[in-house]
């Protein structure tokens, strides 16, 4: 059962209308890293978690979360009141009122459609979608999405802030920001409280592929780290051992009952390519200069793009 309190967790104080302003502090109303979608990912953690603790740890944050909501959202309408005032009266010269409707981001959606309340969507207008929501009912697997969600929130927040120079909008941000960083030291030690965290869910790693490192990425910049060397990892530089890693030969087989066998080989027949041919095609009937070697003739090209501009022009 819920109960609203008519007061904010934080007080809302905003110096000036910014409808544009009001449409980037949707990010933490509708989007992705968001308020909706923190409580809404915590809620279904905590329906779903069988242990008491972070059951009421999760359900706690959870509905923390929609005041945090409520603030960011309080933020938005104080920021479009003035907008919305305007637009409803139609006090303004329609010039005027058009500037400051469309002066960036998706202020005039917020204008025309939601009458200058938050909408549910992010600061592109995109929707809020469920999607967001990234839980897999481990606790191990969700209590570190979680500690990430709230890194990437605060990180959202601190942007936030820095494109603002209102005080009571700069103060309001400063504490969700600050409880991004309490929640996410909540979530730390649930982690931890479970003994064995790692690696997540019940099946063990396969010991012959758990120490690996497989230098894939090779040239300039390879760099040397206790993420890539050292005791606890043997290394492979020569990516022929990788290719395949286990004992096969790298070749994908399935096996097949006897009628899809030959099917599949009257299938495999009937769109076989024959690489002794070498048809003509659309391209060269079409083809004019710049299109290179073609069946039976060089249309040439271009030594550089300066160049493909100079041939372009003579055309």
């Amino acid at each position: 059962m819920f109960m609203h309190n008519k007061r904010l967790q934080y007080t809302v104080r905003v110096s000036e209308p910014n409808p544009v302003l009001a449409s980037l502090m949707l990010e933490q109303f509708g989007g992705a890293d968001g308020e909706l979608a923190a409580a809404m990912r915590y809620f279904t953690q905590g329906l779903g978690e069988l242990d008491a603790g972070r059951k009421d740890l999760l359900l706690d944050i959870a509905t923390e979360e929609l005041s945090h909501l409520e603030v960011i959202g309080s933020i938005v309408a104080m920021l479009n009141k003035g907008a919305k005032a305007q637009l409803a009266e139609a006090a303004m010269e329609e010039a005027e009122l058009y500037l400051s409707m469309t002066a960036g981001g998706n202020s005039h959606t917020q204008s025309l459609l939601f009458g200058g309340g938050p909408s549910l969507t992010n600061s592109s207008g995109v929707p809020w979608t469920a999607a967001y929501i990234d839980s897999r009912g481990d606790p191990t697997c969700d209590m570190r999405s979680n500690i990430a969600a709230e890194s990437r929130a605060k990180i959202v927040y601190e942007r936030l802030i820095n494109i603002t120079d209102d005080p009571g909008i700069k103060d309001a941000l400063g504490f969700l920001m600050t409880r991004e960083i309490a929640h996410q030291k909540s979530f730390e030690k649930a982690l931890y409280a479970i003994e064995d965290n790692f690696p997540s869910g019940k099946l063990p790693g396969i010991e012959k592929f758990a120490n690996i490192y497989v230098n894939t990425s090779q040239g300039e910049g390879d760099t040397d780290g206790p993420w890539n060397t050292g005791d606890q990892w043997v290394r492979i530089d020569d990516l022929e051992q990788t290719m395949p890693i286990d004992d096969g030969d790298g070749t994908a087989t399935v096996t097949l009952a006897k009628g899809d066998a030959a099917v599949a080989d009257k299938l495999a027949a009937r769109t076989a390519s024959d690489p002794e041919s070498d048809p003509e095609t659309g391209v060269d009937l079409g083809a004019g200069p710049g299109a290179g070697l073609i069946t039976g003739e060089d249309l040439g090209g271009a030594e550089d793009i300066a160049d493909a501009a100079k041939m372009a022009d003579a055309l």
